[in-house]
């Protein structure tokens, strides 16, 4: 089978056998099986290399740092296994039905994008087997009446609400929005959100307009979004399409006081990719480096904490990815959904998906991630997103206030200015 990936297995025993629900042991299961039909090639390849490999860092803490889950009196490793879904919805059923039926795992993860993930879901729930949502942000998904899938990544209508407040504190005669994003679910999600939010602000939304997936040129589109005179641009979609939003403007020489593109601009790939040209461009993200969550600030919150520190976190991805890169968000969102089936486990002691989709429910908890709770429909709840903006190549964060570790630069170079070497760097 020419898309099947085996994921690296951290396990510290061998298993002979099937591992089956455990009503049917005698004894503690000598493992627990994680599987995911990941995008591991395909346009979501980038974003699944990071979220594959912040499973695996989490997976190597649980086993070799947190020592295993605590379950029926011992502690048991976690094994994960992944297979290639190619960005696939066909691929993600029919390597889902093969996790459950055939590697019988224990639980499941979904693979990156709402999209993939919604594809999964009937799978998940004609097998009653928890479903954990990492990188799809819809909210779509969440009103279909589903009972398996519980989410760690936020919900779409949320994404680009920091972006609009700081930039209203910033500029308050920044009036004019322009909204570009792809013609996708969960893209479709974060304008319908931003739109409402923006004129909540008091702001006027001169341009709206969504792009086809696939789409290779949007030089039509970004002309007539140019003769609407908009003082900033939001959008985006995914990685391809923000890469090519970008580059297109710099071709076209529009200059947006401030440009913010969700799920690209937040990925080390996006600056490879753009270089000069990414200066200055800002993306919300869900976890960045730098962030101050920690076992003394749960503390303060009154919340259950969950390790590892983020500096350990950091280590692991590195060690997982086999190369000195920074996790970014997609990674720390895929670890995150990791350590909430963790705590639901040992505090249900139980591997049944019923028992431990009901301890998802009811538990509240931070991580190196932040906060973690969801609502009767497994919709993130608990979550809440900062803003980053590429500075001199290094993704910095500017929102929220208590969050950030860098002033904003606004209005961001032109794209004149980065062709002759200015970066996005802030005023003395």
């Amino acid at each position: 089978m020419k898309n099947r990936i085996f994921g690296t297995v951290f396990c510290l025993a061998a298993l002979v056998g099937f591992v089956f629900p455990p009503s049917t042991f005698a004894a503690t299961p000598a493992k627990i099986l994680i599987g995911e039909p990941a995008t591991l090639s395909g346009k979501h390849a980038k974003a699944g290399e990071q979220s594959t490999n912040g499973v695996a860092a989490i997976v190597d803490w649980v086993n070799n740092s947190y020592g295993g889950v605590k379950l029926g009196g011992k502690k048991v490793p976690l094994e994960y296994i992944k297979y290639d879904c190619e960005s696939k919805k066909e691929a993600v059923t029919s390597l889902l039905e093969r996790l459950i039926t055939v590697d019988k795992v224990n639980f499941t993860l979904a693979p990156y994008t709402s999209g993939l993930t919604l594809a999964g879901a009937p799978v998940a729930e004609k097998y009653g087997m928890v479903y954990l949502d990492h990188g799809g942000a819809s909210n779509k998904i969440f009103k279909q009446g589903f009972k398996y899938i519980v989410q760690t990544i936020g919900p779409a209508t949320n994404y680009h609400r920091g972006t609009l407040d700081l930039i209203k504190k910033t500029d308050p005669t920044a009036k004019k929005v322009a909204l570009v994003y792809e013609d996708d679910e969960f893209a479709r999600d974060v304008m319908d959100g931003a739109e409402a939010y923006a004129k909540k602000l008091g702001l006027d939304v001169v341009f709206k307009r969504t792009y086809p997936k696939g789409v290779t040129d949007l030089t039509p589109l970004l002309s007539a979004m140019n003769a609407s005179k908009p003082d900033f641009v939001i959008g985006g979609g995914h990685f391809q399409d923000g890469q090519l939003l970008n580059r297109q403007l710099a071709d076209l020489d529009i200059n947006p006081k401030a440009l913010s593109l969700i799920a690209s601009a937040t990925l080390p790939a996006f600056y490879e990719a753009l270089t000069v040209n990414a200066e200055g461009v800002m993306g919300p993200s869900h976890w960045e480096y730098g962030v101050t969550f920690s076992a003394e600030r749960a503390k303060k919150a009154g919340m259950a904490w969950i390790g590892p520190s983020q500096d350990e976190f950091v280590a692991l991805f590195k060690k997982a990815a086999g190369k000195d890169i920074l996790p970014d968000y997609h990674a720390a969102e895929a670890g995150a959904s990791i350590l909430a089936l963790v705590m639901a486990i040992e505090k249900s002691d139980s591997l049944d998906s019923n028992t431990v989709r009901k301890a998802l429910g009811d538990l509240t908890f931070m991580s190196f991630y932040g906060g973690w709770d969801i609502d009767d429909t497994g919709l993130q709840v608990g979550h809440s997103m900062v803003d980053v903006q590429w500075q001199d190549a290094k993704r910095v964060i500017v929102w929220p206030e208590d969050a950030k570790t860098g002033e904003f630069v606004y209005p961001m170079p032109t794209f004149a200015e980065k062709a002759k070497g200015v970066k996005a760097v802030p005023k003395k």
